[in-house]
């Protein structure tokens, strides 16, 4: 380490005393490029209709003129990578609408594509817990210990929705159920099936964590029955996101994920020091969105600036890029200059 001088010599706030020395130091820059935007598309509706439990955000048609209007919009901000999550028209055990050719991330795809071409990434989550008519991630099964998640049978319908969706033309699917070999066995059904150039994101470390409550009241996707602890993270382990980040690495993962990203900053952090050669995505989820949007229409604090200060120490921790509902709003700030640090 190097030995400072002291005071009079040392005197950092030189290096804060004006905006344009501050830019011009600081360590953590926000760039939208680095933005992953949800999207929702629905197939029960025939115009865009916002979202009841997250507010400012829309279900859209999945071939709607208004789909494409908000995604290039974003795109104009410098937003170009996009997570499309599906709310089918049907829901059964085995949550089938997940891989149908004409399920509704799958015409969403191909109507993106027609209207956009390959201007926009495109991801698509991979799980079933919002096609399914019991919320579960997998599919159950009686067991000595009671209704469980069946892991393998689980992995072979993954396997169907990856190429299903490859086949709409998807750029990445993100993976998100946390069964074990997910990655390795959805990266051989895309090779076999001839989709090599589609990459894998996956939710590599996802918690079983209660900030997600207003996503999965979008998704209508909560469990009809006990909770998601047997397989997604207990949220007092930090070195075990890393064993599951290091084995989907090797599995064949192009980008991995620690979710939620404000409550796990340190394991953001673990990720990046052990792995830095490996793209690390955040996601800032729709708990943490909201306990801001609430307390700015509350008052309490300024909702801009905490959007960007939260955003800037998931950067800060380690993301490579952050999926966040703030993406089109913090690219606004970006673009107009309005950034109070």
């Amino acid at each position: 380490m190097i030995s400072l001088p002291g005071f009079p010599r040392f005197r950092p706030r030189r290096l804060r005393s004006f905006k344009a020395i501050r830019d011009l130091v600081a360590e953590t820059r926000l760039d939208p490029s680095r933005f992953i935007l949800p999207i929702f598309v629905n197939d029960n509706i025939e115009k865009p209709v916002e979202t009841k439990s997250l507010e400012g955000h829309f279900y859209y048609p999945p071939r709607s003129p208004e789909l494409i209007e908000y995604i290039s919009k974003a795109m104009d901000l410098k937003i170009r990578a996009f997570l499309i999550f599906g709310i089918p028209s049907s829901k059964d055990y085995h949550g089938s609408q997940a891989w149908h050719r004409d399920g509704v991330v799958q015409k969403a795809l191909r109507y993106i594509r027609s209207e956009l071409g390959s201007k926009p990434v495109l991801f698509t989550d991979l799980c079933l817990c919002g096609y399914t008519d019991h919320g579960h991630c997998g599919l159950p099964v009686n067991s000595r210990r009671g209704m469980v998640i069946d892991n393998d049978s689980t992995l072979e319908i993954y396997a169907k929705i990856a190429v299903s969706h490859a086949e709409a033309g998807a750029d990445f699917v993100a993976p998100s159920g946390m069964m074990d070999g997910q990655v390795k066995v959805i990266r051989e059904a895309l090779d076999n099936s001839g989709f090599t150039d589609v990459g894998i994101m996956s939710y590599s470390a996802k918690y079983a964590s209660v900030f997600y409550g207003p996503f999965r009241g979008v998704m209508d996707s909560a469990p009809r029955f006990g909770d998601r602890r047997s397989y997604q993270m207990d949220p007092r382990n930090a070195w075990e996101a890393l064993r599951e980040v290091i084995a989907d690495v090797e599995e064949g993962a192009d980008i991995v994920m620690v979710k939620p990203a404000l409550a796990y900053l340190d394991v953001i952090r673990l990720v990046k020091d052990h792995l830095p050669q490996v793209p690390l995505a955040a996601y800032n989820v729709s708990g943490e969105y909201m306990m801001i949007r609430k307390a700015a229409e509350l008052g309490i604090l300024d909702g801009e600036t905490a959007i960007l200060e939260v955003l800037t120490a998931i950067a800060r921790a380690g993301a490579d890029m952050i999926i966040t509902y703030h993406a089109v709003e913090a690219a606004e700030l970006i673009r107009s200059g309005r950034i109070p640090f």
